[in-house]
């Protein structure tokens, strides 16, 4: 069963998300005292947000312009001092690895199919990390694996375009732009925002039965340009603080037909970074998010019904100390991996060369071999058999010809406490 993002003006199905999600979404809310249509008495916070009947006789909630009033209490001025010293530890240890890259390029991916993942698609690490070596899993759906290798494209764009481009509504429509395209959403306008009304609701529901309905176009449009104002404001308010208004208005803003959810999750490393507080794009939420979903869907909703900003907060702040600490510690067991078998290959240039590939993807094949090194197969194949002797890499498919092998104390290390099996059933013609 799956649930749909319908139009008022067309009333087709146009964007469809997954039961897990939105009976999240739906749980925030049943515990707000919510019922099954947006209701105005339920909205009790004028400084959050108003509802607005439209002409077409159904309501919509429209928030209010950024900032609100917030109140610093002893809770969240503890939390958020908490928060910033775990985004520094996490930001100064970005200056400090040897080679960005390297240990960056797996928390991206992993963030990717997390993100996604909340969205209703059923990729997994391994899927992903599949795909880009030319293998594919049996049971990988090669359009979940489009949408989440977009994801990743979508991130390293934004963070090469944050060079010449400040974070703005042109970003946002470019990043969504680089998500959708070519994905099951593209029929959803991608890189502009929405012209026609949606909502979020099950089959067959409509703007006036559907528990959210975000602004109408019009009203969107002047939330969106206060939105971008707020956006650019500096020094006003400390930065993770801006950064959880900025995600919450987002999604309540809901201004694209598909992909919200996606854009929104990836303006909060992108803001941080913007804004000197991460070095390195090591922060990601979705596991928080995806753990917590409920909580979140619940904090969501109670700033727009009762303006409860600091539950809102406090949240927001527990994924970015959890989130942080947990990308310390993985980003050093990584470093500690790398060390380690730096050392027991460091007379094997070549087997060294490949150890620093396997830590962007974990996966390898002699044929990739040969193409990262630049050698024949007679010399791709001693430099495998090297890190297989080592204990880096082991074989995965159980056969003569066609090998995968997989670095597994790496990909365990980009896991952390997930520890998924990697997908070690491949379809043999696809592997190169």
């Amino acid at each position: 069963m799956k649930v749909s993002l319908q139009s008022a003006e067309s009333f087709e199905r146009i964007w469809l998300i997954s039961l897990k999600a939105f009976s999240a979404f739906e749980a925030g809310f049943e515990s707000s005292g919510g019922d099954c249509c947006v209701d105005p008495k339920d909205f009790r916070a004028p400084a959050a947000g108003k509802v607005i009947q439209t002409r077409a006789r159904y309501a919509a909630f429209v928030p209010a312009p950024l900032p609100p009033a917030l109140d610093y209490s002893r809770e969240l001025v503890l939390r958020l001092s908490r928060g910033d010293a775990a985004l520094s530890e996490l930001s100064g240890l970005g200056r400090h690895l040897p080679n960005p890259h390297l240990l960056i390029a797996p928390y991206v991916r992993r963030e990717a199919v997390l993100s996604s993942r909340i969205e209703g698609t059923r990729t997994t690490l391994s899927d992903l990390l599949l795909e880009e070596v030319g293998a594919r899993t049996a049971n990988g759906d090669p359009d979940d694996v489009r949408e989440v290798r977009n994801y990743v494209t979508a991130l390293e764009y934004g963070l090469e375009r944050l060079e010449s481009l400040p974070l703005s509504l042109r970003l946002v429509r470019e990043l969504h732009e680089h998500l959708m395209r070519g994905v099951r959403g593209e029929r959803a306008t991608p890189g502009e925002f929405r012209r026609t009304q949606n909502w979020i609701g099950p089959p067959g529901s409509t703007a006036e039965t559907a528990p959210y309905v975000p602004p109408p176009p019009q009203e969107m449009q002047e939330a969106l340009w206060a939105w971008e104002k707020f956006l650019h404001e500096r020094n006003q308010l400390p930065e993770l603080i801006q950064c959880a208004l900025i995600h919450e208005q987002f999604e309540a803003i809901h201004p694209f037909l598909d992909g919200n959810g996606r854009v929104g999750r990836l303006l909060i490393p992108l803001f941080l970074i913007e804004r000197g507080r991460l070095s390195q794009p090591l922060l990601y939420l979705s596991a928080y998010i995806e753990a917590h979903r409920h909580d979140y869907y619940d904090c969501l909703q109670t700033v727009r019904t009762d303006g409860d900003w600091n539950g809102w907060l406090l949240f927001f702040l527990a994924g970015v100390i959890e989130t942080a600490q947990q990308g310390v510690q993985q980003a050093g067991n990584l470093m500690n991996l790398r060390e380690k078998f730096r050392a027991r290959l460091r007379n094997k240039p070549r087997a060294l060369l490949l150890l620093d590939q396997l830590f962007v993807n974990p996966y390898l094949t002699v044929a990739r071999a040969v193409h990262l090194l630049k050698v024949s197969d007679p010399t791709a194949r001693q430099a495998v058999q090297q890190l297989e002797k080592c204990g880096m890499l082991e074989e995965v498919t159980g056969r003569g010809w066609g090998r995968l092998y997989l670095a597994r104390p790496i990909f365990n290390a980009i896991e952390g406490r997930v520890r998924q099996r990697p997908s070690a059933k491949v379809a043999k013609r696809d592997v190169i």
